[in-house]
């Protein structure tokens, strides 16, 4: 028998599901007939049967610890999606080593605690699916010294779960997205100004990204079918991450 032949009850964790991409991708995996756990430091406000939500910050080791061991003694967690992140931008000469520790703690930390409290159920059960989101900037990008390096440890991280836990069933890849209109995105670009059509001009496609945009991706990746795809990094970034040349 098939992996995507077994009849699977999905139990999504999604991390920063409160707002803008990971507000969306619960509403996907909702969708799917999921049972969605938000993760982050505000109630996600999706009214739906199958939507829990666990209030947590993810930047205090201790207090992820204690919602990870929360949400899995609750539910039998077999997929995790690590949307939640913060930029904390600045220049290398004002780089500030509290700032790397902190995205070290939300973007690596809080997916080490949160994979290995759910890797019980995942074992038992010889499914699991993990995604991390990572960054069209982990490839670089001005003032992101450890918004990058934070996201561009997670593709190694990831490519080294994929190796141990695919003998289980148990995929793991990454998510990259690009600019992508969420209240992030606003808060270093003015919407409307001329700084956001000049973005938009020098992407590829020629438009920015949308929420969905990065579900769809997310959806793929947490597919049950999707068995034989593990410890890949998908960008949804609208040709940014490979670049073009005006000749």
């Amino acid at each position: 028998m098939r992996d995507q032949d077994v009849k699977i009850k999905r139990v999504a964790v999604v991390t920063g599901g409160s707002a803008g991409i990971g507000k969306t991708i619960c509403e996907q995996l909702l969708s799917e007939g999921c049972e969605v756990i938000s993760l982050s430091r505000r109630a996600a406000d999706i009214d739906h049967p199958r939507m829990h939500s666990v209030e947590a910050d993810l930047m205090d080791r201790a207090a992820t610890l204690q919602a990870a061991a929360e949400v899995t003694k609750r539910f039998a967690v077999n997929t995790i999606v690590h949307n939640a992140g913060v930029i904390r931008g600045a220049l290398l000469s004002e780089v500030k080593l509290d700032d790397l520790d902190a995205l070290v703690d939300l973007h690596l930390g809080s997916a080490i605690a949160l994979t290995q409290a759910a890797l019980p159920t995942m074992r038992a059960q010889r499914f699991g699916r993990i995604v991390l989101m990572s960054s069209r900037a982990a490839v670089g990008a001005v003032t992101r010294t450890s918004y990058s390096a934070t996201k561009a440890g997670m593709m190694g991280m990831a490519r080294t779960w994929a190796l141990e836990l695919a003998p289980e069933g148990i995929t793991v890849n990454v998510v990259a997205p690009g600019p992508i209109r969420t209240d992030m995105f606003y808060d270093v670009i003015p919407a409307g100004s001329e700084r956001e059509r000049a973005l938009e001009a020098s992407i590829p496609v020629r438009r920015v990204g949308e929420s969905a945009d990065v579900a769809r991706a997310v959806s793929f990746f947490a597919d049950p079918a999707a068995s034989f795809v593990t410890g890949q990094v998908l960008y949804v970034c609208g040709g940014t991450s490979v670049g073009s040349l005006t000749l």
